[in-house]
């Protein structure tokens, strides 16, 4: 690709965090998104929660002060390659409001566009989901602090985009995640 005068293009790099209830389908979206920039050329890194929690975070419990430490570091490592022109898809719960304000601003303060997705999927469906068993490990006792469940979760107000996964096929979210892109100027 490149400019209109000859050189090469610059890639407007920027964030979108998918934020939702655990199996709401945050990293299913993220790496079908991944997959398709990639084909069409573009940078792209998804930041997988648990994955860049066992990497950055390890040390951290699930505390509200925890659970904040770790976006705030998942949102730092977002904007440092943000910055530098990819596209970082962060599928993330970030319960917390203030967290994610904190990485917007973060963002904000880079100079690089911070979009947020609300994975809207209602509890029941993500405990069928239970991808992980963790709503087994909940219902039988064995595990306490289940965002959504028995701590809480703050929905986003005012999303960039709200993608309510049992209206929508898993390509139908895709696309609109990709349209959404296209909108704000990134890829």
């Amino acid at each position: 690709m490149t400019e209109p005068n000859g050189g090469p293009a610059v890639w407007q790099g920027g964030t979108v965090w998918l934020t939702g209830l655990p199996s709401a389908g945050k990293t299913t979206l993220a790496r079908g998104l991944a997959e398709r920039l990639k084909a069409e050329g573009h940078r792209v890194q998804v930041l997988d929660g648990d994955e860049v929690r066992a990497a950055l975070s390890a040390e951290l419990g699930f505390s509200k002060e925890d659970r904040d430490t770790n976006v705030r570091r998942v949102g730092y490592v977002a904007a440092l390659l943000a910055v530098h022109g990819v596209t970082v898809l962060v599928p993330v719960i970030a319960p917390y409001a203030v967290s994610r304000a904190a990485v917007r601003d973060l963002h904000a303060a880079q100079g690089v566009p911070c979009l947020e997705v609300h994975v809207a999927t209602a509890l029941e469906t993500c405990a069928d989901r239970d991808v992980k068993g963790l709503y087994a490990r909940q219902a039988a006792g064995d595990l306490r602090g289940l965002t959504g469940v028995d701590d809480p979760y703050e929905a986003p107000v005012d999303p960039d985009l709200r993608i309510h996964t049992e209206d929508h096929t898993v390509e139908e979210s895709i696309r609109h995640l990709r349209a959404l892109l296209t909108a704000r100027g990134l890829s």
